[in-house]
């Protein structure tokens, strides 16, 4: 009885105090009028108001942290950091992390009887080879640190009893990732500590901007840009990134991502599948599913002309229209009208359902400008869908 009679008076204290506040804030703006029209001198009026308004500010911050939760309370399941923070669970490439060309060590080999032994920053060779005293050749591209300490001691072992070396990275140099497209700096990075998508970029000087009606405007395609690691899409909303500041998205990277800004600027129509030469139409006014089709060479003998697929929007969330491309060379039906950025996909087996395909025509849109920007093979083959789409 006792406890909850001294919770129920520390509710009412508090409450006394929010009601007191508020009051105090309504006085302090019919003050504030009053001195406006007594004509109070401007210095002495800034100067009293300043007081009343760090009084004020005081008296809510108090009453602010007493009724403030306790910090551990919250439980948050987002990542609300602009920068890569340190998990209690490593991801796999840290968990196994390998040296490689161009990362550098410091060397010594443990021995009193030899104390002139300790090499600085040695530097692994571009053939993935280090040499250290007698151990010469010593491949440790792809070796942990304690695996090369291993591999060292092993070919020292020939020339000293039971040799023990110390192995410090200095440098990393060896992991890499690229960023491409519609960005301030293009190019291949050293991955030389964590990393998330927006320290990427503002390693890489920003997306790319550009005046429109006296405006400064980004001229990066949100939806159609992308992130690829090990040859598959990683889920990443760039519009709830850029545009709402959902920080969930904030993915960390690893070696070897790819990120990719499409262009707003160009206006373009990708026409992907079964068609003799896949690639890049220009967009043009009367631009339509037939004619974007004939601009790359028609279809191939295998090509399901009966329903081509055509996307629209974002990746993370498109929109799909069945085009029967057959009845529109036969006259029976008008050619669907394309806007800037479709993606016009031929698929070479039957379907039914938009969903069969769509993601189909995702892959092909990300493999094609993968391969075309930066000539790295992708597989075809997805492990898991890169779309979610309601089905037609």
């Amino acid at each position: 009885m006792f406890g909850l009679g001294a919770k129920s008076s520390e509710a009412e204290r508090l409450e006394h105090r929010r009601a007191g506040d508020l009051h105090s804030l309504r006085e302090f703006s019919k003050a504030i009028a009053r001195a406006r029209v007594s004509g109070m001198n401007k210095n002495s009026f800034s100067r009293w108001t300043v007081s009343l308004l760090l009084a004020m500010a005081g008296a809510q911050a108090l009453s602010a942290a007493e009724t403030q939760a306790p910090a551990e309370t919250v439980v948050a399941n987002t990542n609300l950091s602009l920068s890569a923070k340190p998990t209690a669970r490593r991801a796999p490439w840290q968990e196994h992390f390998t040296l490689g060309p161009g990362d550098t060590l410091n060397l010594v080999l443990i021995n009193p009887d030899m104390p002139e032994t300790a090499r600085a920053e040695v530097p692994i060779a571009p053939d993935g080879r280090v040499n250290f005293l007698q151990a010469r050749d010593i491949m440790a591209a792809g070796l942990t640190v304690d695996e090369l300490r291993g591999k060292i001691d092993e070919a020292l072992s020939k020339y000293y009893q039971n040799p023990r070396t110390v192995v410090t990275p200095v440098t990393f140099h060896s992991k890499k990732y690229i960023l491409l497209g519609s960005v301030a700096t293009r190019g291949v990075f050293n991955f030389d500590r964590p990393l998330t998508i927006i320290e990427a970029i503002a390693r890489a000087g920003g997306l790319e901007t550009g005046v429109y009606e006296q405006r400064t405007v980004e001229l990066a395609d949100l939806p159609h840009s992308f992130l690829m690691r090990r040859g598959q899409r990683v889920p990443v909303d760039f519009e709830r990134l850029f545009q709402q500041g959902d920080l969930t998205q904030n993915v960390a990277l690893e070696p070897d991502d790819y990120l990719f800004f499409a262009s707003a600027s160009v206006n373009e129509i990708y026409v992907l599948g079964e068609v003799t030469t896949p690639g890049v139409v220009a967009f043009a006014p009367k631009a339509t599913v037939v004619s974007a089709i004939a601009s790359r060479g028609g279809f191939t003998t295998r090509a399901f002309k009966s329903r081509v697929l055509v996307v629209r929007g974002s990746l993370n969330k498109p929109e799909t229209f069945v085009v029967d491309t057959s009845a529109i060379l036969h006259g029976k039906q008008q050619d669907f009208k394309l806007q800037p950025r479709d993606i016009v996909y031929v698929s070479q087996n039957p379907w039914v359902i938009a969903a069969e395909v769509v993601d189909l025509a995702a892959r092909a849109f990300v493999q094609g400008f993968t391969i075309e920007a930066t000539s790295l093979h992708v597989s075809p083959i997805f492990k898991n869908s890169i779309l979610n789409t309601p089905s037609q």
